[in-house]
């Protein structure tokens, strides 16, 4: 019989499904990383959250009723949940995209092409005001692309951070940043009054990372992550591995065991082909078996670590939308 974590698994390996215009006031449209320009629903499966990209064409459709959404895999009913509602592009969070645009060409990310808007402080702090109209809201959640340069960014988000501890006016709600890492950007996040940080590693596999993050330094962002251990503490400092561009298990396993291992919790992310980057990079297909399979390594590797994915507090863990997050779903 299948679990709701397995139903997710299979979900996420698809990628999406479709649905009829009844979904259209409840889309949340996406604008950072591999997934930005997609649309997408939010639909709890038996406790396990699953982010659903909106697609043209799907093996799996969905219909709504009321808050109940029946997920059908080619005709036949394969799950039921209960949408939720996004606060800001995800549940419970206000997820702030502040520079759509980005100077750096990673091969997986479209927002390189996009070149989209730079959000105003005026902009970011309206969407921390309707956020907190809602009882839910339990974190905000920053990220950026670099629009000049990663030193400017850095202490752009650090300005960002500020104004939103003010407007919060002494509500305790954490501010995650995912950005790219400077060599101080740790000390300015945390003395804004950040909470967590994520710099994203994209792939473990060194000669991938040649190939698709042109420009990018490995080892900067791996000692960046270790540094911003210091800074944060254990369990709040995280990295995006992006699986399918061509990498073995075991090098995703050497590679999560190396994070976690400086007290980084490492996310494992399905990379989803964008039309926008076709011709440029290979994506392969990662089976929900392969999705499971990974997820019981990255439990593994945690608790050999003493590190709690339910201890984070801002951004992708806490969401688990997109993943099979241990300790959570697994």
């Amino acid at each position: 019989m299948e679990t709701g974590v397995t139903k997710k698994a299979e979900l996420i390996e698809v990628g999406g499904v479709t649905v009829d215009e009844s979904f259209a006031p409840f889309k949340s449209r996406s604008t950072a990383g591999p997934g930005a320009g997609l649309e997408s629903v939010f639909v709890d499966i038996d406790g396990h959250r699953v982010r659903l990209g909106v697609r043209a064409s799907s093996k799996f459709s969905a219909v709504l009723n009321g808050d109940i959404v029946t997920i059908f895999s080619e005709g036949r009913e394969f799950a039921r949940g209960r949408l939720e509602l996004p606060i800001s592009h995800c549940p419970r969070q206000v997820y702030i995209t502040v520079s759509e645009r980005c100077v750096f060409d990673c091969k997986f990310c479209p927002v390189p092409k996009l070149q989209g808007r730079v959000k105003s402080d005026d902009e970011i702090l309206q969407m921390v005001r309707d956020g907190m109209k809602s009882p839910g809201l339990s974190a905000i959640s920053i990220t950026s692309g670099v629009w000049k340069t990663p030193d400017e960014e850095a202490r752009k988000i650090a300005g960002v951070v500020r104004l939103i501890k003010e407007e919060l006016g002494g509500r305790e709600i954490p501010i995650g940043v995912s950005i790219y890492a400077t060599n101080i950007s740790s000390e300015m996040l945390k003395e804004a009054g950040a909470a967590e940080v994520k710099y994203n590693i994209e792939t473990v596999d060194r000669e991938i990372f040649g190939k698709v993050c042109p420009g990018l330094s490995f080892d900067h962002i791996v000692n960046a992550l270790e540094h911003a251990v210091t800074v944060f503490g254990r369990n709040h400092v995280f990295s995006n591995i992006l699986i399918g561009m061509g990498e073995s298990d075991e090098t995703i396993i050497q590679g999560m065991d190396m994070l976690a291992s400086k007290g980084i919790i490492p996310i494992l992310r399905k990379t989803n082909s964008h039309p926008l980057r076709t011709g440029e990079i290979n994506i392969e297909p990662v089976s929900a078996a392969r999705l499971l399979k990974l997820a019981g390594e990255q439990r593994r590797i945690l608790e050999k670590y003493g590190l709690d994915t339910r201890k984070a507090l801002t951004g992708c863990i806490p969401c688990t939308g997109c993943d099979i997050t241990p300790q959570i779903d697994l």
